[in-house]
């Protein structure tokens, strides 16, 4: 089997507030999406997809409950930065969108890092790493 795409669905306390925080820290919503119970944002140069959904939708979608992102883990997507100067400008720009740092910048081997949460919890690290 060859998989075609993938993507990650994420659910959403607010759809609209979803959209701000990514789109100030500059995603681009997704073109396809015509639904309104979720809201859908492109990620980086190999358009990455992660649509966020309703927490009720998603419940349904997956015959079960979600995580809650406030004292649990689901998962955490990381981030390429192209300098430590510029993972510093993430954590300014994640500030000012109304995101929550949770590990502030630091050295990780060679590299350099940080650790943000979105509005729903949802966890990011932006890492800068020479060569990569």
């Amino acid at each position: 089997m060859e998989t075609k795409m993938i993507w990650a669905n994420l659910c959403s306390a607010d759809l609209n507030r979803t959209t701000e925080f990514y789109t100030k820290l500059g995603f681009k919503e997704n073109d396809n999406n015509t639904s309104p119970e979720l809201t859908s944002l492109v990620f980086g140069n190999s358009r990455f997809v992660i649509n966020f959904f309703r927490k009720e939708r998603m419940e349904v979608s997956i015959n079960g409950e979600v995580t809650d992102t406030q004292t649990s883990n689901e998962v955490i997507f990381s981030l390429s930065a192209t300098s430590r100067e510029e993972v510093d400008q993430w954590v300014e720009n994640v500030k000012a969108a109304g995101g929550t740092i949770f590990s502030n910048p630091q050295n990780f081997e060679k590299g350099y890092t940080f650790g943000f949460a979105d509005p729903d919890g949802h966890k990011f690290n932006v890492l800068y790493w020479p060569g990569m």
